[in-house]
């Protein structure tokens, strides 16, 4: 396999390329935390300070990697979602980004609404 390059595209996008696949990345947060999003996935990112307790436990949902506008979902609480299922469509820096369920399970709340506008850590749903 070869090493993969990164291109830096702007606007916290980067374009990852390993000679096989190619793969647009968007990366937003701040010193302590940085969310990546990649194919519908997000992954949050934290880095400890010595002496620092983040006091954050874990996320039981589903977050949008960067600021953004909510124009599609697709779920609603009660329902059983499989894993890579599109939960959620946002739209920023004119992308449509497929917010999908990182694993199966069954969609407690909704904490989002059609036209909203999301920022990064924020729980759009939860999942039970």
């Amino acid at each position: 396999m070869a090493e993969p390059t990164v291109t830096h595209l702007g606007a916290g996008w980067y374009l990852v390329d390993d000679g096989h696949r190619r793969w647009r990345v968007a990366v937003a947060g701040n010193t302590d935390t940085q969310w990546v999003f990649v194919d519908g996935q997000v992954a949050t990112i934290e880095t400890p300070r010595p002496g620092r307790r983040s006091g954050r436990g874990t996320h039981a949902g589903v977050m949008s990697p960067m600021p953004a506008t909510v124009i599609a979902i697709n779920i609603e609480p009660g329902q059983a979602v499989s894993e890579g299922q599109t939960l959620l469509v946002l739209e920023a820096m004119k992308m449509e980004l497929p917010i999908r369920a990182p694993q199966a399970g069954v969609v407690k709340t909704v904490a989002c609404a059609m036209g909203d506008l999301v920022q990064p850590g924020v729980n759009l749903l939860e999942f039970e």
